[in-house]
């Protein structure tokens, strides 16, 4: 069995409204070192081992599900974990 993480956030092009009032709420509390807040989202999905490669599946779930790839980038981390 795999264990994936997935990190979905906007593309550095892209302006991150989210982001940008949290920044803004961070300034306020007197904490204006903080230069960029960026906000993005998190995955944890467990994948049964097949035939199929797990990157390949994370990939096209990535693709066409848990990110927007006009306006969203994304990473994954494969762990293997021992079988109970």
């Amino acid at each position: 069995m795999y264990f994936v993480k997935v990190y979905v956030t906007y593309k550095e092009s892209v302006l991150d409204p989210q982001g940008e009032a949290v920044k803004g709420a961070v300034h306020r509390m007197g904490y204006e070192e903080i230069e960029e807040i960026r906000i993005g989202k998190y995955f944890e999905i467990k994948v049964a081992k097949s035939d199929r490669p797990v990157e390949e599946m994370i990939e096209a779930v990535c693709d066409k599900l848990l990110a927007n790839v006009n306006m969203e980038t994304y990473r994954f981390e494969i762990l293997e974990m021992e079988e109970a």
